[in-house]
């Protein structure tokens, strides 16, 4: 009887979280691996993730070790293409114990003209490696109105058919301003504040649910009641 009831109470607790998923706005209420054992947020990509233009401890995954008080990953590497990641992707992100891993990539694909479909390609190759692992996902899409919208719509496309979380929009305003800016491209330690708290705010709801589902999941194993 107390099982049942604390199992009545987890659903209860996962129903509201959803509800508040999508009282925000948001579309996922339920994504691929919620229920992931891992231990590190990884954040997977390229100079946007490394923090180039930004001194030490600048970059937005340094920032996402205060706001989550989780252990975090930085495995960004500058000037990296989707196609460079996917080959890395056991090394850097798989052999890491994944909890959830923050996809960033697409830019320097932009840039060095690599086949729009194959990008998109490599990209769904990660997604795939990622769950398979039994990590969540999270896509973290630096694309605008009007740069790279073709990769943003393909993004949001990936994120439904394989229920990943998506981050829309990290770089809105940090782009135009150069304020925020360190090079032509690259945010400075402000923008990539601007950034951190933006994932933040896309992850978080799902690492709450996961808290939740791990508790519960521990206490049935231990036989709690």
């Amino acid at each position: 009887m107390k099982q049942n009831s604390r199992k009545l109470v987890l659903t209860a607790c996962l129903v509201l979280s959803a509800s508040a998923l999508l009282i925000c706005g948001c579309t996922r209420a339920n994504i691929t691996n919620i229920d992931s054992r891992g231990k590190n947020i990884i954040c997977f990509g390229d100079s946007i993730t490394k923090g180039h233009g930004a001194g030490p401890k600048a970059d937005y995954p340094s920032a996402l070790v205060q706001m989550t008080s989780m252990p975090v990953v930085n495995a960004g590497i500058n000037s990296d293409t989707t196609t460079e990641a996917l080959k890395r992707v056991e090394s850097d992100v798989l052999s890491k114990d994944p909890l959830l891993v923050i996809i960033e990539f697409g830019g320097n694909d932009f840039l060095n003209k690599i086949p729009f479909e194959e990008t998109i390609s490599n990209m769904e190759g990660m997604i795939k490696a990622i769950q398979a692992k039994g990590a969540m996902v999270a896509i973290a899409d630096i694309s605008g109105p009007e740069v790279m919208a073709s990769y943003g719509a393909a993004y949001k496309e990936l994120s439904v058919k394989y229920k990943t979380i998506l981050i829309a929009g990290i770089l809105n305003g940090i782009f135009t301003n150069p304020a925020l800016k360190s090079d032509f491209i690259h945010p400075n330690a402000q923008g990539y504040k601007i950034v951190a708290h933006r994932i933040y705010r896309g992850i978080i709801p799902y690492l709450n649910q996961n808290s939740i589902l791990r508790r519960a999941n521990s206490k049935d194993t231990q036989g709690q009641p």
